[in-house]
């Protein structure tokens, strides 16, 4: 690993990657696994809990993990207990529950706004929340965040005040907790090949070829871009950094994000 992240006296870090069990966060989870960290995953399925925890075992990892809603504060608070029993504190935790799919906002109903602010920024508030006792002094938290936090884009209104709301999270836990030791960050993933986010993006061939047209370095990102950001970010090398919102996404949020929306609008409107 070339950035020096470490646990404590120079052992295995303990990462908790939340939502790690798919896309981008498994992704997360896979290389700190592979760097040699004890990794934790959550998810909302134990099914997916058990194929990651194989997966990371297979890596070589010491592996946990526990099924939560991050809409349940106290089934996340009892689950992170219980981890940090076994393991002790927590050196770096991945927020990254999320949830997404198009739709204008003059089309969306209530609940459906509702449903993306519960997952993403309730949910987000409900992992700080119950990490924040169990957290080393110093440590790590970032939050994956998204380019819809900073950049207003047709049919993702739901997605836009969400992650707004976890960058501004992000951003006062900096200040609340950097006393402490803590560092808290953002890391906005652009359009990152293999996901479903991605798919949601951009449903057709037409629209993926001009989402990667759309990125200044004209390829999509991996999940490994993504990893190799956090990683940074968990390391010593990045601690004097907190409340950072770190764009990682070719250059995308510069200009081709607002053609895509406008390209997906279109879409949405038929």
């Amino acid at each position: 690993m070339t950035e020096r992240l470490n646990g404590q006296n120079g052992q295995a870090p303990t990462v908790l990657v939340v939502g790690g069990t798919s896309g981008i966060n498994r992704g997360i989870a896979e290389g700190f696994a592979r760097d040699g960290a004890r990794v934790a995953v959550v998810s909302r399925s134990e099914d997916k809990v058990r194929a990651t925890l194989e997966a990371l075992r297979a890596l070589g990892a010491e592996a946990e993990g526990f099924a939560a809603d991050v809409r349940d504060p106290e089934a996340l608070q009892q689950g992170v207990a219980g981890l940090c029993d076994r393991w002790g504190p927590l050196d770096v935790v991945v927020s990254g529950a999320a949830g997404n799919f198009p739709a204008l906002a003059s089309g969306m109903s209530a609940n459906a706004f509702r449903s993306v602010v519960e997952i993403d920024l309730l949910g987000s508030f409900h992992v700080l929340q119950a990490v924040y006792p169990h957290l080393r002094r110093p440590s790590s938290v970032i939050q994956i965040s998204a380019p819809q936090a900073v950049l207003p884009m047709v049919g993702q209104s739901h997605v836009c005040a969400a992650k707004a709301g976890v960058d501004m999270l992000t951003r006062t836990l900096a200040q609340e907790w950097g006393p402490e030791g803590i560092r808290v960050n953002s890391v906005l993933p652009g359009p990152i090949a293999h996901t479903e986010g991605m798919k949601r993006l951009a449903p057709s061939t037409a629209l993926q070829e001009q989402v990667t047209a759309s990125v200044p370095l004209k390829r999509l990102g991996q999940a490994e871009d993504i990893y190799r950001a956090c990683r940074f970010l968990a390391s010593a090398d990045a601690d004097f950094i907190t409340g950072a919102v770190l764009p990682v996404d070719g250059g995308w949020s510069l200009s081709g994000a607002s053609r895509v929306g406008d390209a997906l609008g279109q879409a949405l409107k038929g």
